[in-house]
């Protein structure tokens, strides 16, 4: 006899929260996500090796391999990467400083805000492209035309990501702040910038994506080297090799340095209990 009350049950309730110890045993693999890209690849070779598709204008993987190693024995590849994440990273220092300190002020300020943004927001709009003209004119053909460019396209993520989170602070977690009298200093430590934090992070990756992006037109303004410089050298020889190549290059880069800035701000961010996603 069971010593329930009466009304309830000793059967398991449906849709109950799992264990955690269930939940570690359905935890998706990490790995995952690299089954699709690896299926496609293998699924492409061996539909060109068996004759039903051409690989002339999309080569097998076998092809962009061969062509990979080859740049890579004499140390041309490395030069071009090297080249590429150093325009890069100098660009997105740039462009978040800029993009987090206006980002503040507009978020913070209301005169700013009703000052700067209309004319931010419109420049926004503008193709990167389209930068490419002015830039030569005042930076020459050089780096700082190139670094120049990729800034603009970091900043504005940063600086939309910075606004929205300090414009959508609870102003009841403010209040209590200065409820226990924190100092100014005390309440943005303490509050503000754990609340914007979050939305910093996710900003900071939007602006590095961006970045990886601009950086390819940044390298059609003469340059000699560079990833973005394969994809040009590439279409006007009719490499298509060559260019598949630089393409994956572009993506690997890319996640890899979004893989790193999101491990570098994971261990500010454990504070958070936030819905993680289902199997």
């Amino acid at each position: 006899m069971s010593n329930l009350e009466p009304g309830t049950s000793d059967l398991p309730v449906r849709g109950a929260i799992a264990s955690p110890k269930a939940a570690r045993r359905w935890r998706v693999p990490d790995g995952l996500g690299f089954v699709l890209p690896l299926v496609l690849a293998i699924l492409w070779e061996l539909l060109v090796r068996q004759g039903l598709v051409s690989g002339r204008l999309l080569p097998p993987p076998s092809r962009i391999a061969a062509t990979l190693a080859e740049l890579a024995q004499g140390g041309e590849l490395l030069r071009h990467i090297i080249a590429t994440s150093a325009r890069v990273f100098s660009g997105f220092a740039l462009g978040v400083l800029a993009g987090t300190l206006l980002g503040a002020l507009s978020g913070y300020s209301t005169l700013t805000r009703r000052l700067v943004d209309p004319t931010l927001q419109g420049l926004r709009a503008v193709p990167s492209i389209a930068w490419v003209p002015l830039f030569i004119l005042w930076f020459g053909i050089f780096e700082a035309s190139k670094v120049a460019l990729i800034a603009v396209g970091v900043f504005f993520p940063v600086y939309l990501g910075i606004m929205g989170a300090i414009l959508g602070i609870d102003r009841k977690i403010v209040e209590v702040g200065r409820v226990f009298r924190l100092t100014p200093f005390a309440l943005v430590r303490r509050i503000l910038l754990p609340a914007i934090l979050p939305s910093f992070v996710l900003a900071l990756r939007g602006g590095l994506g961006l970045g990886w992006m601009f950086v390819v037109a940044a390298e059609f303004m003469g340059a000699s080297e560079g990833l973005g410089y394969l994809l040009v050298d590439g279409q006007q020889l009719g490499k298509p090799d060559q260019i598949v190549a630089a393409i994956l290059l572009f993506a690997v880069l890319g996640k890899i340095t979004d893989g790193l800035l999101s491990a570098l701000f994971a261990p500010l961010l454990r504070w958070q209990d936030v819905y993680a996603g289902g199997a």
